[in-house]
C-alpha cells in the first residue's frame, strides 16, 4: 500500500525551452478566450451557449427541483440539491461503494499460466489478445464520450455527478486492462494499436466514433441553447448508442470468454478484473437507459416513428459487428463455446436493451444460453481474494435478465 509522506518533493527545474513553451500556451489559451468571447459577442447563438458553459447561472433564486430537467435546463447546474433525479444520486453511491483497483488483484497465477508453453492453446491465446486489443482503447472512447460530449448537453447536476464517477471508472478499466497486459508481458505496442490493425476491433470503433464526434463538435448545441430539436435527437441517439449498444452489447463477446476462462480455473486474475469491470459496466448501462427514458419522459416528441426506425437499424448494425467480433476471435471451439452460440446470445441482449428504452423486441423468441453471466452480473456478494471474506457490495448496478 503507497504511504502518505511528508517528505519535500522534489523540485523539477524546466530548462529556458520549456519555459518560454509554457508562455506560449498561456499565451494561447487566453488568445482562444478572447477569441471566443468575441464570437459569442457576434452571433446570439454562440453568445446564450457561451453564458452555458461559462457556468454562469441564469438566475439567482433558489433552485427548486421541479424546475429541474436533464437537458435544455437553464436551472443553477452548480447546485447538487434539491435532488429532482434520486435514482442518478443513489447510482453514484452505489458506484462510489463499489470502489477497486486493479493493482488488488493478484496476477501471479496468470504470469505463469502465460509463460508455460502448455498453460494456454494457441486459440485462448488469441482471444485474450484480441479481448485485450478491443478493450485497451474501447474504455477511452466511453471516457471521451462523456467527458468531451455528453456531460456539457446533461443539464441536472446530480446526473452530472454520476458521469464524473463514470468517466473515473472509465479510467480504472484501461488502466486494468494495461495492467494485465504489462503483467502477462504482450506487446504492448500490437495490443494497444489492435484497434487500427486489426478489422473486427476497427469496425467497431468507427461505428462508435461518429457519434463521440457530433457531441465533442464545438458547436453542436441542443435547441435551448441555439440548437435545434433534431440535435436533442442527436444527443438522445448518442446516448443510446453508448448505454445500449457499446457497454450494454459490445463487450458482452469479450466478457463471456473470458469469464469462461475463469470458470474453468484459468487466467483467474484477468478474470476476477472483467467481473468487477462487468459490474460497473452493467451499472453504467442502468443509468443511461434511465437517462434515456427520462429524457423521453421530458420530450416525448423526439420519440417518432423515424427516429425508432433509425434505432433498430443501429441494433442490427451493432449485432451484426459484434458476431463478426466473435468469429474472428474464435475461429474454432474454444473453452466449450464458438462462434455461433453468440449470434442467439446477442440478439437475446438486443432485444433486452431495446425493450427497457422503449422499443419492440427486435429479434423476437431469442433465449439466453448463457445464464451464468447473469450470476456474474448479479454480484450481489463478492469473495475478497485478500482478506478471504465474503463482502456485501451494493446492488444498484445489478442487471436481471428475468
Amino acid at each position: 500500500m503507497n504511504m502518505l509522506t511528508w517528505d519535500e518533493p522534489q523540485q523539477n527545474s524546466a530548462s529556458p525551452a520549456q519555459g518560454a513553451l509554457a508562455e506560449r500556451s498561456l499565451q494561447s489559451l487566453g488568445g482562444a478566450s478572447a477569441s471566443l468571447q468575441s464570437a459569442a459577442a457576434s452571433t446570439p447563438a454562440l453568445a446564450v451557449a457561451a453564458d452555458l458553459y461559462s457556468q454562469r447561472a441564469a438566475s439567482t433564486a433558489r433552485v427548486r427541483a421541479e424546475d429541474k430537467r436533464i437537458i435544455n435546463c437553464s436551472v443553477d447546474v452548480n447546485q447538487l440539491v434539491p435532488f429532482k433525479y434520486k435514482w442518478a444520486w443513489d447510482k453514484y453511491l452505489a458506484s462510489c461503494a463499489n470502489h477497486w483497483m486493479p493493482q488488488e488483484i493478484n496476477m501471479s497465477r496468470d504470469i505463469a499460466m502465460w509463460k508455460d508453453p502448455n498453460g494456454l492453446t494457441d486459440d485462448e491465446r488469441l482471444i485474450i489478445k484480441r479481448n485485450l486489443g478491443f478493450f485497451t482503447t474501447a474504455d477511452s472512447l466511453a471516457a471521451n464520450n462523456i467527458v468531451l460530449g455528453t456531460y456539457r448537453h446533461i443539464t441536472n447536476p446530480e446526473c452530472r455527478q454520476y458521469l464524473l464517477r463514470q468517466a473515473f471508472e472509465e479510467a480504472i478499466h484501461t488502466h486494468a486492462y494495461q495492467y494485465i497486459v504489462e503483467s502477462i508481458g504482450l506487446d504492448e505496442s500490437e495490443i494497444f494499436n489492435s484497434y487500427h490493425e486489426i478489422a473486427s476491433i476497427r469496425d467497431k470503433d468507427e461505428f462508435l466514433i461518429p457519434f463521440i464526434d457530433t457531441l465533442t463538435n464545438p458547436e453542436f448545441r441542443t435547441s435551448a441553447f441555439g440548437g435545434s430539436e433534431r440535435n436533442d435527437q442527436e444527443l438522445l441517439r448518442s446516448i443510446i448508442v453508448f448505454a445500449c449498444l457499446m457497454e450494454g452489447l459490445f463487450f458482452y463477446v469479450g466478457f463471456t470468454q473470458i469469464l469462461s476462462m475463469g470458470r474453468q480455473n484459468k487466467m483467474t486474475g484477468a478474470a476476477e478484473q472483467y467481473q468487477y469491470i462487468l459490474r460497473d459496466e452493467s451499472m453504467h448501462t442502468n443509468f443511461g437507459i434511465d437517462l434515456v427514458n427520462q429524457i423521453k419522459l421530458e420530450n416525448p416528441h423526439l420519440w417518432t416513428p423515424e427516429f425508432k426506425r433509425e434505432l433498430t437499424g443501429l441494433f442490427h448494425r451493432a449485432v451484426e459487428l459484434e458476431y463478426r467480433y466473435a468469429e474472428d476471435t474464435m475461429p474454432r471451439g474454444v473453452l466449450g463455446l464458438n462462434a455461433s452460440m453468440f449470434k442467439g446470445y446477442l440478439r437475446f441482449i438486443a432485444n433486452r436493451r431495446a425493450v427497457q428504452i422503449g422499443l419492440d423486441a427486435i429479434f423476437p423468441n431469442e433465449e439466453n444460453p448463457f445464464p451464468w453471466m447473469s450470476e456474474m452480473i448479479d454480484l450481489k456478494k463478492e469473495r475478497n481474494f485478500f482478506e478471504t471474506r465474503v463482502i456485501e457490495y451494493q446492488s444498484g448496478g445489478a442487471l436481471s435478465w428475468e
